[in-house]
């Protein structure tokens, strides 16, 4: 529901855009409020689920996720609907690493729980890609506030057997870290203010370097509070592993660049096409065929050919799709310029996923599992929030004459998916330097095959 929901407005944005009166960089906020929110007090959520039981954190959280929803949905302002984002971004915060912790704690390690991390993996680009199509169909048939309506008896539905299916979960003693909470969620805030703000008022002017530089300060009180703290939201010794540090470092850049593809790829397919929203939400199936194909067989794939051949094939295959979408132009077709490039960006999505998420949480010990599991989260909203607010300030300076302009809207797109790309050039540099090592170094030895016996030498002289 979770990864629905944030892709589910990406049909709806032109639509959004005409109603609530947003600017093109205003319209960033629409995503970014509940990505920044979401990411920044993700580790806290992670920690109040170990404080205060799983279950009964995430039960709490689908209520003010499916409570925000309804907010959304009856906005009466830009104002209204950005901070009922906000909030819904609160609530996602609460429950993404409840989730990932609880089905962590039910699997041992190994055998049971690597099918379900590759599960759990597989939602991600299956939930986002899904969310297109739904979000299209609503916003064409009914409007783009109904994506936000099915939210509320789905969370309903979902508080009232929760009880029942989910066990409950000790608490741990402890307290929280409401200053690593803040100065992470303010100073990621800063950051993409400042990174967003140039694209209208430049690198230099006061607004934009006021952020930056805020940002730049409260992030390293945080790391320093981190440091200090006796139950830090953000263990450091989580990124003593390369694998891990690597695997939040590629997700981040992984997502940025996609994040980009989904926003940037509907305005395309709405305001350079021609498509209504239910054409450009269809428009997203062939990413969404292969994607779920992918998903389904990793799995199987994994066990045959393990996370890290996985990661440096769907991260190289996702960068070549990029870079041919990258490509559109005014007179670009459906077919050769959209579609067929999807087909690589979902294959890529499908592999990547699941094995991003495994190297997050790679070797963490119980008592760590609530924090790896929200740095995974972490990661990927963090990383969606800074790279949009990157991708629209690449697109932002390609401007030429009118922004509605369909050769200026083609001009963006392009620009914009360029920088993408070389964001999944950088995550598949960081996969390969550093996850990728780790990880065939972690498995475990293979038994060498036994060798032929001399007729007359005992078998126990001749074994390792």
């Amino acid at each position: 529901m979770i990864l629905l929901d944030n892709s589910i407005i990406f049909t709806g944005l032109p639509g959004i855009q005409a109603e609530m009166r947003y600017t093109a960089t205003g319209l960033v906020w629409v995503q970014d409020a509940y990505t920044l929110v979401f990411g920044g007090l993700l580790l806290l959520g992670a920690r109040a689920g170990d404080l205060l039981g799983r279950r009964r954190i995430f039960i709490i959280g689908l209520a003010v996720f499916s409570a925000a929803s309804l907010l959304i949905g009856l906005a009466p302002s830009g104002q209204w609907l950005i901070g009922a984002r906000a909030l819904q971004g609160v609530g996602a915060a609460v429950v993404a690493p409840s989730s990932l912790s609880l089905l962590t704690a039910s699997f041992a390690p190994g055998r049971e729980r690597t099918p379900a991390v590759a599960w759990y993996g597989a939602t991600a680009g299956i939930g986002a890609s899904l969310g297109l199509v739904i979000g299209g169909a609503l916003a064409h048939w009914i409007s783009w506030r109904a994506g936000f309506f099915i939210n509320v008896p789905i969370g309903a539905a979902m508080i009232l057997l929760a009880p029942r299916f989910i066990p409950a979960s000790p608490r741990t003693p402890g307290r929280f870290d409401g200053a690593g909470a803040i100065t992470a969620t303010l100073g990621m805030g800063a950051l993409v203010f400042g990174i967003i703000s140039s694209a209208d008022a430049g690198w230099l002017a006061p607004r934009t370097v006021l952020a930056l530089g805020a940002g730049a300060v409260l992030l390293a009180v945080f790391v320093a509070n981190e440091r200090r703290a006796g139950q830090p939201v953000m263990p450091l010794r989580l990124f003593a592993s390369r694998e891990r540090s690597g695997a939040y470092l590629a997700r981040m850049l992984y997502m940025g660049a996609m994040i980009g593809f989904f926003y940037f790829t509907t305005q395309f397919l709405q305001d350079v096409l021609g498509f209504n929203p239910l054409q450009a939400g269809m428009a997203f199936l062939p990413m969404t065929v292969v994607n779920f194909a992918g998903a389904m067989a990793i799995p199987r794939l994994t066990a045959r050919f393990g996370n890290a051949a996985l990661l440096a094939a769907g991260v190289a295959v996702t960068l070549a799709g990029m870079v041919w979408l990258s490509r559109v132009a005014v007179d670009s077709s459906y077919m050769s310029g959209v579609a067929l490039p999807m087909v690589l960006l979902g294959t890529g999505q499908g592999l990547a996923f699941a094995p991003l998420t495994s190297a997050g949480i790679a070797r963490v010990t119980s008592a760590d599992a609530g924090a790896a599991s929200g740095l995974v989260n972490t990661a990927h909203q963090l990383g969606s929030s800074v790279g949009l607010a990157v991708l629209v300030t690449a697109a932002a300076a390609t401007a030429t004459g009118n922004g509605t302009d369909r050769a200026a809207m083609a001009g963006h797109v392009s620009a914009a998916l360029t920088a993408g790309s070389i964001m999944l050039a950088l995550c598949l540099a960081a996969s390969l330097a550093l996850v990728v090592p780790a990880e065939i170094a972690a498995r475990p030895a293979k038994t060498p095959p036994e060798r032929k016996q001399p007729w007359n030498t005992p078998a126990s002289a001749t074994q390792d």
